[in-house]
């Protein structure tokens, strides 16, 4: 393809929201969309995240944010060349303390009534359910069986082919440098190959989305945390894919199936102050193992396959970022920004198409967007908004 100087639509970063709302807007006809990745596709979080994929959220926008990435991941397969090898496994989210089980209560009343199939099991039916857990370790959970997982490098291979079979402009190893503006809208980017022209530019980074503000001349309050993954050997009493994942909330600690029946499972440390970070930490890992030993016993003494860590992003309310850009004089008009908040494979999608959307109409019919743009933050970074309580315990503050 020959690259063009000129462009309706300029994405930056080719993650897993980058590159789909970039195939979005393509499928939706847009003529000329360039993807900018400074790097490779999938080169950050996208190709190392554990690709859990939940929609038991805790407030109304992550709900519908992941019943419509679950959604989108379904039908993959029939809308694109790859699928992005979906797998509902179902899901658990496990209750301590009796304040949690209300907890739990109002949020699948929530949940229902917002169309999600979830339900309450109580710890009498999960000890005798196949489930894993050790008997009597919990006071019940809810139980989503649409909740999934997808593999990360999958979903990066579906996106790529989605990109090239709808001719998206990707251009890889070539950094954002820059917005050009005129009276207060985009007029083009700067790039490390040259400028493109241009009057509508979508904003992600994942981690690095901060750096792609200030590039951008604005302030965007996101950051950047470590997360660690591992895969087991496969347990010798249990097949991990004949039950569900379970999300610890209280630990953060999540399993579900990995490959050749190992057990994937993944850990965040409250007490870690942000910022980049992919060496793996073994101290935390092993204080994690105990607890992970303690729920589900199939686990113990098993030897591992992989380990990794990745710096994956997160937003103080761990919420979404999706509305223009805010310079020093105000909106950037025909800039968007988009952020899933260390939520990548489980909003992922959701988040591209309410980027696509707003980059088209400049609305959205199906998310409010109120309370999700960049006006929500105070100069500190402070959000008014309360927080997602469904999320890995990560830091409060964009910035240690």
């Amino acid at each position: 393809m020959t690259r063009s100087d000129v462009a309706d639509v300029v994405v930056v970063g080719g993650g897993t929201v980058g590159a789909w709302t970039a195939v979005l807007l393509a499928e939706s006809g847009v003529g000329s969309v360039v993807l900018l990745e400074a790097a490779t596709l999938g080169d950050g979080a996208s190709s190392r995240a554990a690709g859990m994929v939940r929609a038991q959220g805790g407030t109304e926008t992550a709900i519908r944010l992941g019943i419509r990435s679950q959604e989108f991941y379904a039908e993959t397969g029939a809308r694109f060349p790859l699928d992005c090898g979906f797998v509902a496994q179902g899901y658990l989210m496990p209750c301590f303390t009796e304040t949690e089980v209300q907890q739990a209560h109002d949020r699948i009343a929530l949940q229902q009534s917002l169309g999600l199939d979830v339900q309450w099991l109580s710890g009498d039916d999960l000890d005798t359910r196949h489930t894993g857990l050790a008997p009597g370790v919990t006071l019940g959970a809810s139980y989503a069986p649409g909740d999934g997982y997808i593999d990360a490098p999958r979903n990066v291979l579906a996106y790529t082919a989605a990109l090239v079979a709808h001719g998206v402009d990707v251009r890889e190893r070539c950094g954002f440098t820059g917005l050009r503006t005129s009276g207060g809208r985009v007029v083009g980017v700067d790039t490390s190959d040259g400028p493109v022209d241009t009057d509508r530019v979508v904003l992600t980074g994942g981690p690095k989305l901060a750096a792609v503000g200030a590039t951008a001349g604005g302030r965007v309050p996101a950051g950047g945390a470590r997360h660690q993954v591992v895969v087991t050997a496969a347990p010798a009493d249990i097949d991990i894919n004949d039950v569900p994942m379970v999300f610890d909330v209280t630990s953060g600690i999540y399993w579900r199936p990995g490959e050749a029946g190992g057990v994937l499972w993944g850990m965040s440390n409250p007490d870690e102050s942000p910022g980049k970070a992919v060496d793996f930490d073994t101290g935390y890992y092993r204080k994690a193992r105990d607890r992970i030993e303690y729920l589900f016993p199939a686990v113990r003494g098993l030897g591992l396959r992989r380990s990794w860590a990745a710096t994956i992003d997160y937003t103080p309310d761990h919420l979404p970022i999706l509305g223009p850009l805010l310079a020093d004089d105000g909106p950037v008009d025909g800039v968007v920004v988009a952020s899933p908040a260390g939520h990548g494979m489980m909003w992922g999608p959701a988040v591209a198409q309410v980027a696509a959307d707003v980059t088209l109409t400049g609305t959205c019919d199906w998310l409010d967007l109120t309370d999700l743009g960049l006006d929500r933050f105070d100069a500190d970074g402070n959000s008014r908004v309360a927080p997602e309580p469904i999320s890995l315990p990560f830091p409060e503050k964009a910035s240690s």
